[in-house]
């Protein structure tokens, strides 16, 4: 048995092709992305392993958790704290650590480095040994500083450049006094680095006297145990905590794992899909290959084969397959996994150095998956195929799938279909997270219903298309007639496609729908003219705010600032506004009382009020962060969106209870209302800042359109995976289905069907499985959309369903498209068939 299935295989090489093409597509993805991010990963750790070359126990501030009325902070590491760790027994040196945002602008005033990791920090004394000079000499003073190696090589500076810095709002203008080299990780990632003299740092970011971290190192003979031990003992336990530097290394290391494990789920979601559609070709081209060997089985049978050893052969069949698909794969996946790294570095991304990491997990995954997969796919139709009698399989009684099998099929599909409705519906009535996983699970019911189902639904779908096809005269009803005569085939072929454009259509209605609510929200919640933020996150200089509202053609501006306190023993954040200006930049429907806010009069979005059971007109006590209590009165309570909720008060009561006051924005209204002209105004008053971002409703709905369109685009792109998986199907499909069909071809070539006729046939069948497969996705994705709208509607209120009727269409376009192209080479074949020796195949 063993010896005939190998015959098997090399006897069916070209129609086998298209499965081992299809799953070694899925082992590509798979083992492509734990080659990636076992890359990507293993660089991050052994570069940010070196910046802890310098640290053997570190010191850190510890954190008082909330409790009462007391607001939870982090304790100050003072310079007696430092002097005390410095003087440690098995201590040789200790530095103090000041860091913070710091953004460097090029020589054309653009941002350098990405976001969060554009850092600055301190440079300890005249040789700071965790930054070795490369050229220039430490910074001295407010109007000197040092950068990485690296910006200056991208920016172009060089020691005595004048650059621009922007920490949390005012642009600064020091001279470059040096360049130095680090192992940085956020650096290697490309992002920049800029350090300043110690006081300049702490006065900069906030920390005049106190450190963010005092990093020890650990004299000759000392371990860091002992060291740890040591200052475990002379510093005050209540107000620090110790970490050894391989523990801090450790824990990086995990950080960074952990990060790259959501990268690595969502994409191997993708490569999950890409094999579950696979599964439908392998499924089929089995199914087709046992169909066509039935009568050799059935031999097999009679000569004394048992039932184990005939599924067994084609488990065996199925084993090779795999094997061959899973060894590509995983070669083909190491190539993904190294363009992926030099994709990122085209973009803009810093990877740090390193081998490509493939390792034995990688390689048993791709193995296990391609193999196991194939011979899942396959054990169906072995099965089946050994529980034909051989006296039916020789005459063909077999053929047509019973009446009773046909009713059993479409009832576990209904019930299926049925309970994933129903689950669907059910989670749309809950909030929030709670309702996701209920939708997932009636996803999957329905997806399988509904692919349970294909059979049954796929003739009265295609007889819609009869009008259409009698255009084609005898070709169009030969087509399909072709399309339904083997309804579990077309519904194999047409599932496959189903699944890629239900996700797609799905993730279009979603990503429309929310851009038209945040549209609305954006015009609703807001009458400002601009918001004002730093570009990349971090909180805003209260001298911004001054230095708006100091210019002649802003008529109104208010800060929004976050604090926190402690409202009947739990935390709460309050946002301080300007009182009196407040209600002209914001648009906020009030349900009760009025939108006054100043003095101890405050206004309180719909939930925070309900929380508290407050109304208009409730008093309360909050305990600011500095210890002291005061009583406030609820003057109205309103309607919260994403953009804004919470208590809010006037920022003179705030303010003298906070000791480093930010913003997180700052909302601007102009006389001239918003133009290119004004916006331009704006950015030069606050000194062409490339940190800071000024932006107009439009703008606010631009850059978050663009991060769904850049999301879609990167899902589009992962979902193709499973489309072309899709189109290798149908291909597939349509081929064996010629060569099943030969001797019927040759019979309707010899009564006078041309070659034209002949490609028209097997081309329409394919469309209009290819199109039926469409339509089902598209109306499911649809329904998806719908409820994950609904689901996302209970916590946004101005989301409401649009339905992308463009791009849906474009989708069935695609449908279409992929049909026609998967039919030019079987119906090609089907052309070339020379007539005589068709009719005579069996």
């Amino acid at each position: 048995m063993f010896r005939t299935a190998l015959r098997n295989v090399f006897a069916h090489k070209a129609r086998l092709l298209m499965t081992v093409l299809a799953v070694m597509l899925g082992v590509a993805f798979v083992s492509g992305t734990l080659v990636f991010t076992n890359t990507i990963s293993e660089a991050y750790q052994k570069s940010s392993a070196k910046g802890f070359d310098h640290v053997d126990v570190a010191v850190a501030p510890k954190y008082r958790e909330s409790e009462g009325d007391t607001v939870g902070k982090s304790a100050e590491l003072t310079q007696d704290l430092l002097d005390k760790a410095e003087q440690t027994p098995g201590a040789a040196s200790a530095v103090g650590v000041v860091s913070g945002f710091t953004a460097i602008a090029d020589k054309d005033g653009k941002l350098v480095g990405g976001g969060f990791q554009s850092r600055g920090g301190n440079y300890w004394g005249d040789k700071d040994a965790r930054y070795p000079l490369a050229s220039g000499r430490a910074p001295n003073g407010s109007g000197q500083v040092a950068i990485d190696s690296e910006t200056a090589a991208r920016a172009g500076y060089k020691v005595g450049d004048t650059v621009r810095l922007s920490v949390n709002g005012p642009v600064l203008t020091p001279t470059i006094s040096a360049i130095f080299t680090t192992d940085d990780g956020n650096v290697s990632a490309g992002g920049s680095l800029a350090l300043f003299d110690t006081a300049t740092a702490q006065q900069l970011f906030g920390k005049k006297g106190t450190y963010d971290e005092i990093d020890v190192k650990a004299a000759a003979g000392t371990s860091q145990a002992q060291l740890k031990a040591a200052l475990d003992k002379a510093l005050p336990k209540d107000t620090t905590e110790t970490t050894t530097g391989r523990q801090l290394a450790d824990d990086q290391a995990e950080t960074i794992a952990d990060s790259m494990s959501g990268l690595r789920q969502g994409l191997l979601v993708f490569a999950g899909i890409s094999l579950f559609v696979g599964t439908f070709i392998i499924a089929n081209t089995f199914s087709m290959l046992v169909a066509q060997r039935t009568k050799e089985l059935a031999l097999l049978r009679a000569v004394g084969a048992s039932r184990r050893q005939v599924t067994r052969s084609v488990l065996i069949e199925a084993f090779v397959v795999g094997t061959v698909a899973a060894v590509t794969g995983l070669v083909a996946g190491v190539g993904i996994g190294a363009g992926l790294r030099s994709l990122v570095g085209s973009l803009g991304g810093t990877v740090p150095d390193g081998p490509l990491i493939i390792t034995t997990g990688t390689v048993g995954a791709a193995l296990a998956v391609g193999i196991l997969i194939t011979m899942l796919a396959a054990w169906l139709p072995g099965r089946r195929a050994a529980k034909i009698p051989p006296v039916a399989a020789m005459s063909s009684v077999h053929a047509k799938a019973t009446t009773k099998s046909l009713v059993l099929r479409n009832t576990i599909g209904a019930l299926f279909s049925a309970a994933g409705i129903a689950v669907v519906l059910a989670a749309t009535t809950m909030e929030g997270t709670d309702g996701q996983a209920p939708m997932g699970l009636g996803a999957v019911l329905l997806i399988i219903g509904v692919f349970v189902l294909t059979p049954l639904l796929s003739r009265p779908v295609i007889a819609t298309a009869s009008p259409v096809l009698r255009v084609f005269g005898i070709s169009g009803k030969l087509a399909r007639q072709n399309s339904v005569r083997n309804p579990r085939r077309t519904a194999a072929t047409a599932s496959a496609l189903m699944i890629g454009l239900t996700l797609i259509t799905g993730m279009t209605v979603m990503a429309g729908s929310l851009q038209t609510s945040i549209d609305k929200m954006a015009a609703s919640a807001i009458k400002a003219d601009y918001v004002v933020s730093m570009a990349n996150g971090p909180f805003l200089s209260p001298d911004v705010e001054k230095k708006l509202a100091g210019t002649g053609y802003v008529t109104a501006t208010s800060p929004l600032r976050n604090a926190p306190s402690r409202i009947d023993g739990k935390t709460e954040y309050l946002t301080g506004v300007k009182g009196s200006t407040i209600g002209k930049l914001t648009d906020l429907k009030v349900d009760d009382g009025a939108f006054e806010v100043g003095g101890t009069r405050v206004v309180v979005d719909g939930d925070t009020a309900e929380r508290h059971g407050w109304k208009a007109g409730s008093d309360f006590t909050v305990s600011y962060e500095d210890g002291k209590k005061q009583q406030l009165t609820v003057a109205g309570i309103y309607e919260a969106n994403e953009m804004m909720r919470g208590i809010m008060l006037d920022l003179g009561t705030l303010s003298p209870h906070q000791s480093n006051p930010t913003d997180m924005q700052v909302m601007v209204k102009t006389s001239d209302g918003a133009s290119a002209a004004t916006k331009d105004r704006l950015e030069k008053a606050l000194g062409s800042n490339p940190a800071i971002r000024v932006q107009d409703k439009e703008d606010i709905s631009n850059g978050i359109a663009q991060m769904f369109t850049l999301l879609l685009n990167m899902l589009y792109g992962l979902l193709a995976m499973a489309v072309l998986v899709a189109v290798l199907g149908v291909i597939n499909t349509l081929a064996m289905s010629v060569f099943e069909r030969s001797q019927e071809i040759g019979m309707l070539r010899a009564i006078g069907l041309d070659r034209k006729g002949t490609k028209r046939m097997v081309r329409l069948e394919s469309l209009l499985i290819s199109l039926f497969g469409g339509v089902l996705g598209i109306g499911l994705g649809v329904f998806f959309g719908w409820a994950a709208g609904e689901l996302l509607g209970s916590r946004m209120a101005t989301y409401e369903l649009v339905l992308p009727w463009a791009r849906m269409a474009l989708f069935l376009l695609l449908a279409a498209t992929v049909g026609v192209l998967a039919a030019l080479w079987p119906a090609r074949r089907a052309a070339r068939l020379n007539m005589l020796a068709a009719i005579k195949s069996e």
